[in-house]
């Protein structure tokens, strides 16, 4: 199975990928108000765990800085994620990424907004290893979409290899996590999320 070509999503080049999507089709008069319940939460990033439900990772919103957030994201925030399993010693106990792209399509009868993360250093940190599990090459893409009366949500992970450019310990712990999310574990995951977005 080849990955799915979506616009502004990365280009898969090596290692693991996966495309977690789940849908929802709606009636014409009630399309235009989900969207808009499905942005706000799409958005609450510090409310993802309750959406996916309890035995999902737990997602914290920062600004670049390093302080809490709770707001819509922008270019260059970060999310603090704290998943079940053995913890990140890079990241004091937590895997972070940086939101390194938002965009917005609006064309005709599809609306979109995608997000695009990449693993990345623990706030304020300037030397250091990646506080993740995968490389820096990865990406994890999420799109939220209407299209007619079908809303969509979508995670596409591109390019996960796991972090090996950390200590001993860590360097297993990312093997096995990482190898996990590769064979399609953390595919679950995402597709927990997607669903429960998507549960009005």
């Amino acid at each position: 199975m080849k990955p799915k070509q979506i616009p502004g999503v990365s280009i898969q080049k090596k290692g693991g990928f996966h495309d977690s999507e789940s849908t929802r089709t709606c009636t014409e008069s009630d399309i235009d108000l989900k969207f808009d319940i499905l942005k706000q939460r799409f958005f609450s990033i510090n409310r993802w765990k309750e959406y996916a439900g309890g035995a999902s990772a737990d997602f914290r919103h920062f600004d670049s800085s390093g302080k809490p957030a709770d707001r819509v994201p922008k270019k260059g925030d970060l999310i603090r994620i704290e998943i079940p399993g053995p913890a990140n010693s890079d990241g004091k106990g937590y895997d972070w990424v940086e939101i390194v792209n938002l965009s917005h399509r609006d064309a005709g009868n599809v609306k979109s907004y995608l997000m695009m993360c990449r693993p990345c250093k623990e706030p304020n940190k300037f030397q250091g290893n990646i506080a993740h599990f995968y490389s820096a090459a990865a990406t994890s893409n999420f799109l939220i979409s209407k299209e007619g009366n079908t809303l969509k949500v979508g995670v596409y992970g591109r390019n996960e290899r796991p972090n090996f450019n950390t200590g001993f310990s860590d360097r297993i712990r990312n093997f096995f996590i990482g190898i996990g999310g590769i064979f399609g574990f953390s595919k679950i995951h995402w597709k927990s999320l997607a669903a429960g977005l998507l549960d009005f």
